[in-house]
């Protein structure tokens, strides 16, 4: 269904692009909120904003929270078409998975906390990046209070276990339970709750060092405990097994759709997509080529592997990965 945002929610949205700090982008987000049509269309963006909403309160009361007290707060800009955190807890390959998938060459040693401060990377897919963002490990002796933050903001996580660990299952529950304390969940399907506190983070779970002693009989076990509520990917970073098959993983995690432009009397511009996400429509991707656009807009054609060339689509068309598109004003 297509959004159908007004003038006013355009304009709230560019003072939140062009804010100085926190208390503006609030107030820019709260605006934005009040003023989006409420309809089906856009529950997922009121979804985003509610929650970007109660991080900015809760960065903001966290400032003077206790007196004296000094906060750190980070941020890591998103590029390429998703943002992906790396968690886990110390030494289970995080920097190696990140090595192998990105061809960056981020620190890996065999004792803990290698990483004090985030490293993001770009993991190449066809013809699109994908910025996956190493973070320091997830422990009970000490968590960078800035962490939560970044992971709850990022579009999705890998979540890092070291399948040759004795202590895997151990590991896993203090995991889970450092998310929960900072209220985040790990689901392998998004379903919007607009009153719960809880970030529901789509999630990957990926076993390290597959080819490691005990690691199949250690994956057993955990998919036989675990096996319904996660899904998890075995692999192996030094060996390179099954990366190519959680690179597709992460493309579908991220439900991203690629819509190639299409002018009328030229050839489709093949190299360089718009991105979108699962269920986005045509109004959408007119909106992204240009805001005249999304009012002007009288009709379009697409050239797809199940439509005719050149079929005739109205707004409401929803998009499907490799589209090419051509709009008329």
């Amino acid at each position: 269904m297509p959004a159908n945002l007004t003038p006013q929610y355009y304009a709230a949205e560019e003072r939140f692009k062009r804010a100085k700090d926190d208390r503006e982008r609030l107030k820019a987000l709260k605006e934005m909120l009040a003023v989006m049509p409420k309809h089906k269309g856009t529950e997922k963006l009121q979804g985003d904003i509610k929650r970007k909403i109660a991080r900015l309160k809760e960065d903001l009361q966290g400032d003077g929270s206790k007196k004296g007290a000094r906060r750190f707060s980070f941020s890591v800009e998103k590029e390429g078409a998703g943002q992906i955190s790396i968690v886990g807890p110390p030494n289970a390959g995080k920097s190696q998975l990140c090595n192998a998938l990105t061809n960056a060459s981020f620190e890996v040693a065999d004792y803990p906390y290698t990483t004090r401060m985030f490293q993001p990377a770009m993991m190449p897919f066809e013809d699109i990046q994908i910025q996956l963002v190493d973070l320091p490990p997830l422990s009970e002796e000490h968590l960078e209070n800035w962490v939560p933050s970044i992971i709850k903001g990022s579009d999705a996580a890998l979540i890092v276990l070291d399948l040759s660990d004795g202590s895997i299952l151990d590991k896993l529950d203090v995991l889970t339970s450092i998310l929960s304390h900072h209220k985040i969940e790990p689901v392998d399907e998004f379903h919007e709750d607009y009153d719960s506190p809880v970030t529901r983070l789509k999630s990957i779970f990926v076993g390290n060092k597959i080819d490691a002693p005990a690691a199949k009989d250690n994956l057993s076990v955990i998919e036989e405990l675990y096996g319904e509520k996660y899904a998890f990917i075995p692999f192996s970073a030094k060996e390179k097994v099954n990366l190519g098959k959680l690179r597709h993983e992460i493309i579908e995690l991220l439900e991203i759709v690629r819509v190639y432009s299409k002018r009328p009397g030229h050839p489709a511009d093949s190299e360089n997509p718009f991105v979108f996400r699962r269920g986005d429509t045509l109004i959408d991707f007119a909106k992204a080529v240009h805001k005249d656009f999304t009012e002007n807009l009288k009709f379009a054609r697409v050239w797809s592997e199940d439509k005719y060339d050149g079929q005739r689509i109205n707004k409401d068309y929803v998009l499907s990965d490799k589209d090419v598109i051509e709009l008329h004003i």
